[in-house]
């Protein structure tokens, strides 16, 4: 078994997306000070590697917490968007830039979930038709094409919330 890390780190200062809120991490406690060490964390739902939920660019749409678990972990698949067609109820991914075009084979293909490289208007279609979107996935590169893996990508569970920001992994047998 093989487990791949797809997450960004978050540190103080990371870049985000123009107008988001800056990303503050701060140590609030020491050791010498309290006998741990704690700190404080300061950013936006969509900072770093994060799911979007519906609600992010639909309103009234399903928020983290309304939305069963399973789709947020289950089998995936590394996909080109130049394939006449993707696999059937499986996570859907592009390291390649996917527009409009494939909206209609990842719909067809029942994804409950797709990210990487997803433009704008992909990515508010796919939430439209309440697949979740995953951002600023890393090392897509090391995911074999067309081959199954295990994908977690689990929230926070915040209340009414439209984004999390998770630690995305893929597992390989």
């Amino acid at each position: 078994m093989r487990i791949i890390d797809l997450s960004l780190p978050i540190f103080s200062g990371m870049p985000v997306y123009p107008g988001d809120p800056e990303v503050k991490v701060e140590i609030a406690h020491t050791y010498e000070s309290h006998t741990w060490e704690l700190r404080s964390l300061a950013f936006g739902s969509h900072t770093g590697t994060h799911v979007d939920a519906v609600s992010h660019m639909h309103p009234g749409g399903k928020t983290l917490d309304e939305l069963p678990l399973d789709r947020f972990f289950g089998v995936s698949y590394v996909v080109d968007p130049r394939a006449a067609s993707f696999p059937s109820r499986a996570g859907l991914f592009f390291r390649e830039p996917a527009g409009l075009e494939v909206l209609e084979r990842v719909v067809a293909a029942e994804a409950p979930r797709a990210g990487g490289c997803l433009d704008e208007p992909l990515q508010r279609a796919l939430l439209q038709a309440g697949i979740v979107t995953y951002t600023d996935l890393t090392q897509l590169e090391l995911l074999p094409l067309n081959r199954p893996f295990m994908f977690y990508g689990f929230p926070l569970k915040i209340a009414g919330g439209d984004g999390s920001p998770v630690r995305a992994v893929a597992v390989l047998e």
